[in-house]
């Protein structure tokens, strides 16, 4: 299994595989939501403001990440991972918490310093992210799974808290997503 960030040539694999992946686990409505948005991140986002892995095999993509910044009144480096995806018959083999482990390290050595993202906390504190709260962190957006909100430091100082809005990229600006 190769990981790397992606290349240009990828994206329509890319957006194929949340569209898919998505569509298995969730019906097919949501499968449509995540693959436009990926391709609206791909498309519309600041290059400096995204970063998309992808996980091939064989020169297929078989699983992808992105990260899109987060910012805080504070001028901090801070990253959104989200969304994640890994080919349905390829889940469960630890290529979707490898790929996070690789991203994770690419953005901390470009100077990132807090990574946030949304979903199961049992699933992405294998990674190291732990759940905190909107009154430490405020999201961007009304949360309606609010125990899914989750940080992890990628310095040697523990989280502390952040007072102030938080703000995503335009394509996370979308209620349905939160």
């Amino acid at each position: 299994m190769n990981y790397c960030l992606y290349e240009q040539s990828q994206t329509e694999d890319i957006i194929g595989l949340f569209t898919h992946t998505f569509s298995d686990s969730e019906g097919e409505e949501e499968g449509k939501l995540i693959g436009d948005l990926v391709a609206e991140l791909i498309n519309t986002t600041d290059s400096n403001d995204l970063y998309v892995f992808v996980a091939t095999e064989n020169d297929s993509v078989v699983g992808s990440i992105l990260f899109t910044r987060l910012s805080f009144e504070s001028a901090r480096e801070i990253f959104l991972l989200a969304p994640v995806a890994v080919q349905t018959d390829y889940q469960g083999k630890g290529i979707g918490q490898e790929l996070i482990k690789v991203g994770l390290q690419t953005i901390k050595q470009q100077g990132a310093e807090l990574a946030f993202t949304y979903g199961d906390p049992a699933f992405y504190a294998k990674v190291g992210f732990r759940q905190v709260t909107e009154e430490q962190f405020k999201a961007p957006m009304f949360l309606t799974y609010p125990h899914g909100w989750l940080a992890q430091s990628l310095t040697e100082q523990e989280l502390t808290p952040i007072t102030g809005s938080s703000a995503c990229v335009p394509a996370f600006n979308k209620q349905a997503l939160w």
